[in-house]
């Protein structure tokens, strides 16, 4: 996305570009210490496609470590997140661009994705204003 400002250098891919369709899986951590992976549901497919943010938001606090995607009539996963320890390495650029900072500050607010200075580039105020996309104030008539 060409109005994304990314002041931490997270690495960005563009799978998810264009409204593709295809299929979500998700690499979590369980609570015994080993990952496991499940598959989204059909319904579930279209709804993250819709809204990316909720990708992130899909499984308590911590356990997410990956999210693939395989698009329609491919045979192959593509990483579309990813992060080692607290650190975010991987993010898909629609992904990053809905992303508000509620949602960082609710699920996220250990790893590198959580920075005031990033707010303050975009300027962000509240909860509800996106963490990667320039906050425009409209111009009154």
């Amino acid at each position: 996305m060409k109005n994304l400002i990314n002041t931490l250098d997270i690495h960005t891919v563009n799978q998810l570009a264009n409204e593709r369709k295809g299929k979500f899986r998700f690499i979590t951590k369980c609570r015994a210490g080993f990952m496991t992976i499940s598959e989204a549901r059909d319904t579930d497919n279209e709804y993250y496609l819709t809204y990316p943010e909720t990708l992130l938001t899909a499984y308590k606090k911590g356990a997410l470590q990956t999210i693939e995607f395989q698009p329609e009539g491919s045979t192959n996963y593509f990483t579309i997140f990813a992060k080692k320890g607290n650190r975010v390495v991987i993010i898909d650029s629609l992904i990053l661009a809905h992303l508000t900072v509620g949602t960082i500050n609710q699920y996220w607010v250990n790893t590198n994705l959580y920075s005031q200075s990033q707010y303050a580039a975009v300027g962000a105020k509240t909860w509800a204003d996106r963490a990667f996309v320039p906050y425009i104030v409209p111009v009154e008539a």
